[in-house]
């Protein structure tokens, strides 16, 4: 979501059905903590905080995406 320019929370939520804000923070703080995302928060009111990917953790979704590649691959060559 973060790549396609989603990156507040309560987009994140309303993006992905099922999904709760309690899930998704504990997600965004796991990610932060391997350095993938950072967390910006503006001095506004109401507090609007805002999530955005790092230059390692663009690095890390080129090679997600380099593997979701690799899957469809195998998944066509299995239905072959």
């Amino acid at each position: 979501m973060l790549a396609s320019g989603i990156n507040r929370p309560g987009e994140m939520v309303r993006q992905v059905e099922g999904l709760s804000t309690k899930v998704l923070n504990e997600c965004l703080r796991r990610n932060m903590e391997f350095g993938i995302l950072e967390r910006v928060a503006f001095d506004e009111s109401p507090p609007r905080v805002e999530y955005r990917v790092t230059p390692f953790g663009g690095k890390f979704v080129r090679v997600l995406d380099e593997l979701e590649k690799l899957q469809q691959e195998l998944e066509r060559e299995e239905g072959v």
